[in-house]
């Protein structure tokens, strides 16, 4: 993918970020992230039902990484069994880390392949997707 579509997506995800917005609904698991290094702290929501991930929400403060990692993640996540979703984080952490992934599975996630080029932003990168990680580790 190249540099212009990959910095379009992560500005369109930042300024229009998928399910942003938490709701009053208690059939949802709910968690706060944050980084201690920096201003990030994102609260997420995730509704789970016969294993599916049936929605996931979000909402707090963040830097655009952050931001934009939430909204393609969502986008990326909902749909999928538990299982599924643990693969695809898997992955996504082990592409963040410079490790051997499976590149189509991360679907528009790939827009972070590079991120490890700027190893302060990784934490950034990965914070929404460890939140995940935990509740569906718990779930299972």
């Amino acid at each position: 993918m190249d540099a212009n579509l990959k910095r379009s997506l992560l500005i369109d995800n930042f300024q229009n970020p998928q399910n942003k917005g938490l709701i009053d609904d208690e059939s949802y698991i709910k968690i706060n992230t944050n980084n201690e290094s920096c201003i990030d702290e994102l609260d997420f929501m995730i509704k789970i039902e016969d294993d599916i991930i049936k929605d996931i929400r979000f909402d707090g403060e963040a830097c655009a990484i952050s931001t934009s990692t939430a909204s393609v993640m969502i986008k990326t996540l909902i749909g999928k069994t538990v299982k599924e979703a643990l693969t695809i984080i898997s992955n996504y952490e082990n592409m963040i880390d410079e490790k051997a992934y499976d590149k189509d599975i991360l679907g528009e996630a790939i827009i972070y392949d590079e991120i490890y080029k700027q190893p302060n932003r990784k934490k950034c990168a990965l914070l929404p997707w460890n939140g995940i990680k935990e509740i569906l580790e718990k779930y299972i």
